[in-house]
Parts: C-alpha cells; structure tokens; sequence
C-alpha cells in the first residue's frame, strides 16, 4: 500500500501528461487514466480539495480533446458538470485558488463551445478577481488571455483589451512554460492584429511560428501559428480600398 502513488502525484503525473497531449502528441488517455485514478484515491481518502483539482483537470483535459477535434461534438455539458462539480467543492471546502480555476473553466464552456460571451464574462471576471489573489501564475495568464479576446474582438475596446493579453504573456513567460508561451505570442499577435498595429502583430506571428517550433508544438498547433502568420501578411499585400 505505501508504494501506490498518492493523489498528489497522480495529479502532477496526470497534469503534465495531459499538457502534453493538448500540446504535442494528442493522445489524452494516459492523462485521463491518470486523473480518474486521482479523483478515484482522492475521494476515497475524503481529500475533498484533491478531488475537486482531479475534476477540474478532468474538465481541463475534456476542453483540450474539444477544440483539437471537431467542437460541434463536444460533450459541452458533461465538461460543465466537471467544472461545477469541482466548484461546488471548492466553496465548501474553501479553496479560492481551486475555485479561481474552474470558474474560468465554466466560462471556456460558454465561450468556447457554446458562443455564449454573455454567460462566459461573469465566470471569467469571477474568475480573474479570485486568480490574482489566489492562483498561480498559468490560471491568471488564462484568465487575462480570454477577458482580453473579450474586449479585442467582441466590445472593440482594444486597449483594455490588449493590456490584459499583454500581463497575460508576462504571467507565462514567468511561469516558464515554452508550450504555453508559444500560444500566449500568437494570441497577443492576433489581438495587434485586430487592433490595427500591424507592424507588431507581424513580428509576433513570426516568433509564434518560431517558438511553436521550437517547443515540439503538435503539427496543427504549428499550422494554426502559420496560418495566423499567412492571413496577416496577406492583410498586408491587399490594396487600401479607403484610399
């Protein structure tokens, strides 16, 4: 019995496997064994907080399999159960970093899968208020990234907008993680993009490119920095019709 792994190290070992399959190599069952197993020991060792972080990485690792795949098939409502679920433990056992992280997680359901933006803000700015107090530097980078597209490409408010993706890629360069830097760059770049400041979305796109690559990034993660690289030098080759 003392030799079998403890919540603790199924979700560390559960966690990065699951990073690794968003990331790189796109196969999710290792992690999701994994992470079951966690929330499994957990429950039965009544660790209510370890529980609740092996249902938010189970909601975590179910949004990642979401948008690498087709999202007019993803289960959104069962990934919703994660999160609340988790939730709801979290306030009764008071973990506010815990908390910080699938609130976000409610709000990629509305956002990402459903389209809604108006049921996603409350969840992120719940969220963000919970996170800067209480949560590392990867769950607030996420946060500030999604209330940034938010106000980039839904309200026009780019300069708010930008502000939160630009502490966004601050957070992750100093959380250290090149695969998810790789992703802060392009989606600041996108935001410059959108904002109208060319010159620094090109220059942004191109080191996503180059980060991405670097990183080992999954094939259709180096595509979808390309592919943002290509648009926005095509952008630039189109006359000015205003002119």
């Amino acid at each position: 019995m003392g030799s079998e792994p403890t919540a603790g190290a199924l979700l560390a070992a559960g966690n990065e496997a699951m990073l690794e399959a968003a990331f790189r190599t796109g196969d999710f069952l290792p992690a999701r064994q994994m992470l079951e197993a966690a929330r499994d020991r957990a429950y039965a060792q009544r660790d209510r907080v370890a529980e609740a972080t092996a249902l938010t990485r189970l909601g975590m690792l179910a949004h990642f399999a979401a948008i690498s795949g087709d999202l007019s098939r993803a289960d959104w409502a069962g990934e919703q159960r994660l999160f609340a679920e988790a939730l709801l433990i979290q306030r009764e056992a008071d973990d506010p970093a815990g908390a910080a992280e699938s609130l976000f997680g409610l709000g990629l359901v509305h956002q990402v899968l459903r389209g809604d933006w108006g049921t996603a803000m409350p969840f992120y700015t719940e969220a963000l208020t919970l996170a800067e107090r209480y949560a590392d530097e990867m769950v607030r980078s996420e946060v500030h990234r999604h209330i940034g597209f938010f106000h980039v490409f839904v309200s026009g408010d780019t300069e708010r907008g930008l502000r939160h993706l630009r502490m966004s890629q601050v957070l992750r360069e100093r959380y250290g993680d090149p695969r998810r830097v790789a992703t802060g760059t392009l989606a600041l770049g996108e935001a410059e993009l959108a904002a109208g400041n060319r010159p620094e979305a090109l220059r942004l796109l191109r080191e996503a490119v180059h980060q991405a690559r670097m990183a080992g990034l999954s094939e259709q993660r180096v595509g979808w920095a390309e592919h943002a690289l290509r648009d926005a030098e095509r952008a630039g080759a189109l006359p000015d019709r205003g002119a």
